[in-house]
């Protein structure tokens, strides 16, 4: 395991930001933390990488413990904070070589020109910081986290304040760098989780109350049940129908067409068409409604 969370909270005065928080992160993957403003993800990932200290609990990454906060989890963890922190006078060259000393990182220059390149910063390099766009401020942020070459990367809200041509650039560099690196990324657009990550933690009110593949999340419906499509040839018994195991909600929306609800869960589908079967009907349309991520976040986090 690259990440180990072990029921971490963390209070701010009285004020509960993390409660009882559990989970772990797979070498390798690339994991996206999903919760609402205030939620508690900058919290968790601060504590993850040694900023903040948990009021209980433990977190390890790379199997060493974070409280330790050691000169070896600096080098295994690369951090890049929601509001970027650069300096804008340094030239680009000249501030990843003050990280990559600060490092202790023997031949700096070979070791910045392979990073610029990298991240696509070499056309740049020269430049002042402050004279950068706001994509290439990112990409900044990014080379300064991959600089020790860590085995971590943390990003909080790598893409924020970008127009749509920078998202599309710093999401295909996170990617490439998702190939050897294991990244847990924090981002409110829903469309970035889907196209990058592997696996989907969602945080509310400093509780995780989802946590599975992105794949997976098509099908989760939040407890409000799963809802079915269904036309027939000719208007079924709706009180037979009713009766199928799972079913709860028969409605009529059109001439022997149905919006059928079921148990959150329960796939009803096989049912209804051995219930066709045995009613002789000819079933012509049978769709099972998939939320997107964005209606399941909402479900979850309302």
């Amino acid at each position: 395991m690259s990440v180990i969370v072990k029921n971490v909270t963390r209070y701010f005065g009285k004020q509960k930001a993390l409660d009882d928080v559990s989970f772990s992160i797979n070498s390798g993957e690339i994991v996206g933390f999903l919760g609402p403003n205030g939620a508690g993800k900058s919290t968790m990932m601060k504590i993850i990488t040694g900023y903040l200290p948990a009021s209980s609990g433990e977190v390890s990454v790379c199997n060493i413990p974070v409280r330790d906060y050691s000169l070896e989890l600096r080098k295994r963890i690369g951090y890049l904070p929601e509001h970027n922190p650069l300096y804008l006078d340094m030239y680009v060259r000249e501030y990843l070589e003050m990280v990559a000393g600060i490092y202790k990182i023997s031949g700096i220059k070979q070791k910045v020109k392979e990073i610029t390149d990298r991240t696509g910063l070499a056309p740049e390099a020269h430049k002042k910081i402050g004279a950068l766009s706001k994509g290439y401020r990112q990409r900044v942020g990014l080379a300064q986290a991959l600089i020790p070459d860590p085995d971590v990367l943390i990003l909080d809200e790598p893409t924020t304040g970008l127009d749509p041509n920078q998202i599309l650039e710093v999401r295909s560099l996170i990617t490439e760098i998702g190939r050897d690196k294991t990244i847990m990324l924090s981002t409110h657009i829903m469309q970035e989780v889907e196209a990058i990550c592997e696996r989907v933690i969602i945080i509310n009110n400093g509780k995780i109350v989802a946590d599975e593949k992105a794949y997976n999340l098509s099908s989760l419906n939040a407890g409000s049940g799963i809802t079915i499509t269904v036309e027939f040839d000719v208007k079924p018994d709706l009180e037979k129908l009713k009766l199928l195991k799972g079913v709860f909600a028969v409605e009529e929306t059109g001439e022997n067409k149905l919006l059928i609800t079921s148990e959150p869960g329960i796939d009803v589908r096989p049912d209804i068409f051995r219930f066709a079967v045995r009613n002789e009907l000819v079933l012509l349309e049978i769709i099972q409604e998939e939320k997107d991520l964005e209606s399941i976040f909402h479900d979850l986090t309302m």
